[in-house]
């Protein structure tokens, strides 16, 4: 595996990870924000736990070929979602809240790159 796949899934893993463990355990601010705009708490941990369990396969992934393609598909998946979340909300064009929906974004993109980069490793 390449280096920029090596990095690049490392570091989705540990913002992935960051992420996904408060919400797993249905703490934080993140967790808040989505149990107040309707979001069940069984959703909110279910969210939470893909998001860790994609960092655990990239992971994994970097011995195991397959499951980092997997994990990283995954992870494009929740991330965008999470875009779609923010933009139905109007975070985007809200000046109070598009800080806290702009890293959704970002993360989106890092997974997407690191889903090609994986991919062509």
């Amino acid at each position: 595996m390449g280096i920029a796949a090596i990095i690049l899934s490392i570091l989705l893993a540990l913002i992935s990870a960051g992420a996904g463990a408060p919400k797993a355990g249905l703490k934080g601010p993140a967790t808040e924000q989505l149990t107040g705009r309707g979001l069940s708490a069984n959703l909110v941990r279910f969210i939470g736990a893909a998001e860790v369990a994609g960092a655990l396969g990239l992971l994994i992934g970097l011995a195991w070929h397959p499951l980092g393609i997997l994990a990283a598909i995954g992870l494009v998946i929740v991330f965008i979602g999470a875009v779609v979340f923010h933009a139905r909300f109007g975070d985007f064009s809200d000046a109070e809240r598009r800080g806290g929906a702009v890293p959704s974004v970002v993360v989106a993109l890092l997974s997407v790159v690191t889903l090609i980069v994986v991919i062509a490793a």
